[in-house]
Parts: C-alpha cells; sequence; structure tokens
C-alpha cells in the first residue's frame, strides 16, 4: 500500500510542476487585453487560467494529502531508537588466566 501511495504522490508532483509552469503570468493578460488572439485558444480567453487553476488546485489537494498519509506510514511503521544503545555485558573467566609467556629472544 506504501509502494502504490509513493507512486502516486510523485505522479501527482510530476503533474503539479507541469500545470505550474504551464500558467501564464499575471503580466500577460495586459497583451490578450489588445487583442492578440487569445479569443482563439482552445478554452477560450479567460478557460484556460480557470481550467488550470481549478486543475492545480485539486492537484495541490491530492498532494497534501498523499503527503499526510506517506507520514503516517513511516511514523507508524517505525520504533523510536536510542543513540545510546546498552552494551551487553560480556562474561568474564571465572579462574585463572593463562598469559602466555613470550619466546626469549636471543642475542638480548
Amino acid at each position: 500500500m506504501y509502494t502504490v501511495i509513493l507512486f502516486v504522490h510523485v505522479l501527482i508532483a510530476i503533474a503539479l510542476i507541469v500545470l505550474v509552469l504551464l500558467q501564464q503570468g499575471k503580466g500577460a493578460d495586459a497583451g490578450a487585453a489588445f487583442g492578440s488572439g487569445a479569443s482563439a485558444t482552445v478554452f477560450g480567453a479567460r478557460g484556460s487560467a480557470n481550467f488550470l487553476s481549478k486543475t492545480t488546485a485539486m492537484l495541490a489537494t491530492g498532494f497534501f494529502v498523499t503527503s499526510l498519509v506517506l507520514a503516517y506510514f513511516a511514523s507508524a511503521t517505525s520504533q523510536p531508537v536510542s543513540v545510546v544503545q546498552p552494551v551487553p555485558a560480556q562474561q568474564l573467566p571465572s579462574g585463572p588466566v593463562d598469559v602466555p609467556s613470550l619466546p626469549a629472544q636471543p642475542g638480548k
């Protein structure tokens, strides 16, 4: 389920980027006022702005929702881990320890 939501999240993000780049700025409206052929477009003079704005708003809402769901899944699956982990005590030998002696070096 996590992988499916992550895939949808990435697709929404890419579509959102494309739609934002397709939209014209507010300064482009001045050229349309003097008859630069905006009425001959597919959506009409103002139709594309409304369509793109509504689609961007829907995608932004979807991006927000999938972000929350992914955050929930990430927090539900991970366990808090301490930075300082307890070190297990090593068992010490109970009797005397044999220390090997070093071999005699000739010439000393």
